[in-house]
């Protein structure tokens, strides 16, 4: 695979990742939902200050390291991205790390921009696009668009379950985005056909690795 359909593939997800997140922020207010498919898949709009999955960590002065980590992970990400694109490593090692890193710049973009662009979203009105009055935040200090939630069941749990048996349970209640499954998705690929991915590299090393009977011969 080419280092170029790599970007593609990168440009690709990112515009539909920040497509769908524009659409939210200007056309849904804060905690508003509709459904897809049934009830276990909806549109709901949240806002989170840090990590994927709606997590956070450390207030503000760590909202501003979590981006610039962000930035440093992204920059190096393009370097090994363009390193074993040209070391031909497996196709589908490519297409993860490209998965990977588009949903890093996905929930980048947000975080570095949207407190700039965007007026602050409540939950009686609809965020505006270049606000006359500037946006919510600073630089560095937007919040992550979240809008995918997969209800997949939601019930009280039977009271033969240890601990938590009669208590109101929802399975899967984490509210997330493009950018977060693109990464997820990226990850878990990897851990699962790694044998594979870094098989075919290995394989390939040695087939162009010359032979010691070569040397002697030279």
């Amino acid at each position: 695979m080419k280092y170029r359909s790599s970007i593609i593939l990168i440009v690709i997800i990112l515009v539909v990742d920040q497509a769908l997140k524009c659409w939210i922020k200007t056309h849904m207010y804060m905690g508003q939902e509709f459904n897809i498919l049934g009830h276990w898949f909806r549109i709901h709009f949240i806002e989170n200050e840090g990590m994927a999955y709606g997590l956070s960590f450390g207030g503000s002065m760590g909202k501003v390291l979590l981006t610039l980590f962000r930035l440093v992970a992204v920059v190096f990400g393009f370097y090994l991205l363009r390193k074993i694109t040209r070391q031909h490593y497996h196709k589908g090692l490519i297409i993860c790390g490209a998965m990977i890193l588009a949903g890093a710049m996905g929930n980048l973009l947000d975080s570095m921009f949207y407190g700039l662009i965007f007026s602050d979203s409540t939950y009686q009105q609809v965020a505006q696009f270049l606000p006359a009055g500037g946006g919510y935040a600073g630089f560095l200090h937007g919040k992550v668009v979240d809008m995918l939630y997969f209800p997949v069941y939601q019930g009280f749990l039977p009271d033969w379950i240890p601990f938590k048996g009669g208590d109101y349970f929802v399975f899967f209640q984490p509210v997330f985005n493009i950018s977060d499954a693109s990464i997820s998705l990226g990850v878990i690929t990897i851990l699962v056909f790694q044998k594979r991915f870094f098989h075919h590299v290995q394989h390939n090393e040695s087939t162009l690795a010359p032979s010691p009977d070569a040397s002697v011969q030279s």
